[in-house]
């Protein structure tokens, strides 16, 4: 089949990172140049002003032209900003915000019928959109405004110039006839007038800023997530704002004084018609036909297609992250390697001040910076130095998808968790995880996505670290065989939580005493087969077990055990994912919720948890998830996929991790 390419002449279109699996019928994006081959299509953003030279190529070649635009639900945060779209808007007949002419929105809306499952599928992401309260843009603070017992009405401006306003029936006149109708209709409210944030910073024009001299006016001139402004009013009244059609999906009556492309279909109140619009729609099919025919998703860091589903599942995963670390921090006693990726797991709202150590005393500002450290700093002497911090002191530490290659050797972390009240590999006190996994309601998205993940982890054989090993086992057909995977003496999770086993020698000597017919594999932790970290067995311990499988690869190891016996390892956690027994001879985060057979027992873990519930709360709502090419962030699922991608390129260490660790294994205490 010859190679189909797409011509474009404006340079943005290119920017698009996803653009290939976003426009999946092109195998070549070119400029065009008049001396090279004429393309089979042009590309270009709408009605834009970027567009014209496309379009009038098009026109004079009598070729097709496809208009492009953000999709409705774009990203995280803007443009801009640094933000790629998720999602894009592809257009053979016109644009949805020109309601002058058709476009491929209106005709499907107007002639096409819509099957079961597309309408269950809209069905579930219109209620994914309105449980995340996702928008648009996603970056703007989502916190409740100040209560009233006054009846609220929602009036939204636009910024002047925008393209929708003209090419919707609409002037700047529209704007302060919607305002004047909100207020004669509804005579005892207050009416929220929703101001762009670049209007009141005097970047922008709008139209509606003088609304603040009205006495039943309230101006919101800041970037505020509208499902908080829709959370206190019944009504909202627009002009063509995708607003709108956001307040449709929560439920509120919405007036148009444009025509956006929501407009028309019998859903809202009208002020100017459509003529050309001629079924009544219901909101589910108006949503099927914009957000699952007429937008094409990917995910801009993976560069793969994505349904409407992962990228609501994408930018929820960002939000929460971004929301939960929202604010002023003080970063103390990281190296300055750390320094170099703690700021994008805190996401783009936080603000990061790094220093040397903590404060002596604690500040009584009410907006004082939250303290954050390495939580492998915080040993007994920590504790009496800083005991006036260790309250409000938030850890942070690996998480359980990490990297290809091992963090001793400077691998920048793909994951990492930040913890508010303990840390997870530390029984003695809550933590975060413990926390989420005690008290969350695991919806059935969380849950199907926990399990998806999880089948998805197997089938990849992906682990922490990803260090390959050797893959072909022969292990004893007859024999109940248990693998023992060392692990590093000094770990905080062995001193914290496996009082009475503590070494990797102890440990091989309580399973054989217990199973004194079964195969035992032992596996050395990689950290200490790197020469870094102490945790060698003694010659005694050598006699204990059947295999030394340190050369073997972990993952086709856990296919082939029937068991998993362990002080606190992770590696404990990553046999349930294989469905296989577990046996804890300490108090690791995953046991004490009915999935493992265990020595000890927590208090506080009273809750029985499915498999899925389980790597919910830990693989999805625990961690922090960063893309290490832009550092922002992301989610478990795009980590996997990077994961993945990674694998199928030769990873050799560089001649810096080489010489880091000469230094370390020489003149560093291997703690």
């Amino acid at each position: 089949m010859a190679k189909r390419t797409a011509g474009y002449t404006s340079s943005g279109i290119r920017k698009v990172s996803a653009l290939p699996a976003l426009l999946t019928e092109f195998d070549r994006f070119e400029r065009i140049n008049p001396v090279k081959r004429k393309p089979n299509a042009v590309i270009g953003w709408g009605l834009k002003q970027t567009s014209v030279r496309a379009r009038g190529y098009a026109q004079r070649h009598q070729l097709p032209y496809i208009a492009l635009e953000d999709g409705f639900l774009r990203s995280l945060g803007l443009g801009v900003n640094g933000f790629q779209p998720h999602s894009l808007v592809v257009d053979h007949t016109g644009i949805y915000y020109d309601a002058s002419r058709p476009s491929d929105l209106e005709n499907w809306l107007n002639t096409d019928t819509f099957d079961d499952e597309e309408l269950d599928q809209a069905t579930r992401c219109m209620a994914l959109i309105a449980r995340y309260r996702l928008s648009k843009y996603n970056h703007a603070v989502d916190h409740p405004i100040q209560a009233s017992n006054q009846a609220r009405v929602l009036v939204v401006d636009q910024t002047a110039g925008d393209a929708s306003i003209h090419y919707g029936g609409a002037s700047a006149e529209s704007f302060e006839q919607m305002l004047e109708a909100a207020l004669s209709e509804h005579p005892d409210a207050e009416i929220l007038v929703k101001i762009h944030p670049d209007v009141i910073a005097g970047k922008k024009q709008g139209h509606l800023l003088k609304a603040a001299e009205h006495p039943r006016c309230h101006v919101i001139s800041e970037d505020l997530n509208p499902w908080a402004l829709f959370d206190h009013v019944d009504h909202v009244y627009v002009v063509t704002s995708q607003l709108g059609f956001e307040a449709l999906l929560a439920g509120k009556q919405v007036n148009c004084f444009g025509i956006p492309f929501y407009a028309g279909w019998g859903l809202t109140l009208d002020q100017i018609p459509c003529h050309r619009r001629r079924q009544a729609r219901t909101l589910t099919e108006v949503f099927a036909a914009a957000y699952l025919r007429y937008c094409r998703y990917a995910n801009p860091y993976t560069q793969q297609p994505a349904t409407l589903e992962e990228t609501i599942a994408l930018i929820t995963d960002q939000k929460r992250q971004q929301e939960r670390y929202r604010g002023a921090w003080l970063a103390c006693g990281f190296s300055s390697w750390k320094r170099r990726f703690i700021g994008d797991f805190l996401g783009t709202a936080a603000q990061v001040e790094y220093q040397p150590k903590l404060p002596s005393a604690l500040t009584a500002e009410p907006d004082s910076k939250r303290l954050l450290v390495w939580s492998s700093r915080i040993d007994a002497n920590f504790k009496r130095q800083y005991a006036q911090h260790m309250e409000t002191l938030w850890r942070m530490e690996d998480g359980f998808i990490r990297s290809v290659g091992l963090g001793v050797d400077l691998t920048q972390p793909l994951s990492l968790v930040i913890d508010s009240q303990g840390i997870y590999y530390d029984p003695g006190q809550p933590s975060d995880l413990e926390t989420l996994l005690t008290n969350t309601t695991f919806s059935d998205d969380l849950l199907l996505r926990a399990k998806q993940l999880r089948e998805r982890l197997v089938a990849l054989k992906l682990s922490k670290y990803n260090v390959r090993g050797q893959t072909d086992i022969d292990l004893p057909q007859d024999r109940y065989t248990i693998l023992v995977p060392g692990q590093v003496e000094s770990d905080a999770s062995i001193a914290t939580g496996s009082p009475h086993i503590t070494t990797n020698s102890g440990l091989l000597s309580a399973v054989r005493s217990a199973h004194p017919d079964a195969f035992i594999i032992y596996k050395a932790h990689p950290d200490v087969l790197s020469g870094a970290r102490i945790g060698k067995l003694d010659t005694n311990a050598k006699r204990l077990y059947d295999l030394e499988a340190s050369g073997l690869d972990i993952a086709a190891l856990l296919e082939r055990v029937d068991a998993v016996h362990t002080m606190s390892s992770l590696t404990g956690f990553e046999a349930l994912l294989r469905q296989r027994e577990v046996c804890t001879y300490g108090l690791p985060f995953y046991a004490g919720w009915g999935l493992t057979h265990d020595s000890l027992s927590c208090p506080r873990r009273t809750r029985s948890l499915s498999l899925d519930a389980l790597v919910a709360g830990t693989l999805i709502l625990y961690p922090g998830y960063v893309d290490p090419a832009s550092g922002q962030l992301c989610n478990a699922e795009t980590v996997v996929s990077l994961l993945e991608q990674a694998r199928t390129q030769h990873s050799t260490l560089t001649w810096k991790q080489h010489f880091y660790r000469c230094y370390r294994n020489l003149l560093i205490k291997r703690h």
